[in-house]
């Protein structure tokens, strides 16, 4: 078993541990929202949305930890919630208002980052690095981790029930257009959390894949929720081993193992798998013949 410890032997890898359980199993749960309202294009241009804030946060304030972080999350805030605006004052609609907002916002970034004097220190923020996580970064993690959860638990039959039907959430009272905005504003500061382990370029495929996966097995919303999160948090440590022996990018390791993952899935689900599915076209063929 010494090939599966060594890697935590080390420090960074002791403090990437704990970053990768906190970061994967929130990811994970709130996968389930995301998947579930099929707003995974939307979540991808909010992380591309994340560019610009950097960029010009570093661009103004310098390259910490902090202005990045703050940059996200005004930049994430401001084109997210600004799409939902968009949508309920006009007739364009969130997709399309999103199509505007983020391309033009990403394109900012770009050129922002001609001014920007540490590109190689930028690019940690690009692509993400989980064993460059200090203490604060990990207790900023925690702090979001356990407000999303918390929130996303306490409201979650009213989210799923404005999910699957507005209409009848209206009917209960449910304040419909009030839980888009929180909803949306979890999702957003999740999203951000994750920047640093995998970077804004690849965050999307933390927060879609594991309930993508879950959803391959399960049609339970709780197992969907708590599965996205344990699968999470799990291929995140597995990505983290992977990453030490074969000295890959650890952001890199950990979409690309929840993407194998969700393939094996895809294939092999005995509930809704391409092989069941294959198993009981033949057996119908045969019953029938």
């Amino acid at each position: 078993m010494n090939w599966l410890t060594e890697p935590f032997e080390w420090v960074i890898y002791q403090r990437a541990l704990l970053a990768a359980v906190i970061i994967g199993f929130t990811n994970g749960y709130v996968s389930a929202y995301v998947v579930l309202r099929k707003a995974a294009l939307k979540t991808g241009s909010l992380s591309h949305a994340l560019l610009p804030g950097i960029a010009v946060a570093i661009w103004l304030f310098g390259l910490t930890a902090f202005n990045a972080f703050a940059g996200a999350v005004v930049a994430a805030l401001m084109i997210g919630l600004g799409s939902l605006l968009v949508a309920q004052t006009s007739r364009i609609d969130q997709d399309t208002a999103l199509g505007v907002l983020y391309t033009a916002a990403f394109s900012g970034g770009i050129v922002l980052l001609n001014f920007v004097n540490a590109p190689g220190e930028l690019e940690h923020w690009l692509f993400g690095d989980i064993r460059g996580m200090s203490d604060s970064d990990l207790w900023t993690v925690f702090g979001i981790a356990v407000a999303s959860l918390v929130g996303l638990t306490l409201f979650k039959r009213p989210i799923i029930v404005m999910l699957f039907e507005p209409n009848v959430a209206r009917s209960l009272g449910i304040p419909v257009t009030m839980m888009n905005y929180l909803l949306f504003a979890l999702v957003i500061f999740v999203l951000i959390s994750s920047i640093q382990a995998v970077g804004c370029i690849l965050a999307l495929g933390l927060l879609v894949s594991p309930g993508a996966t879950m959803l391959l097995f399960t049609d339970s919303p709780s197992r969907l929720f708590w599965g996205g999160g344990f699968l999470g948090a799990i291929s995140s440590v597995a990505a983290l081993i992977v990453s030490y022996w074969f000295d890959w990018p650890p952001g890199s390791s950990i979409v690309l193992v929840l993407g194998a993952v969700f393939v094996i899935a895809f294939v092999a689900s005995p509930r809704y798998g391409l092989a069941s599915k294959w198993r009981r076209r033949h057996v119908h063929d045969v019953s029938s013949s």
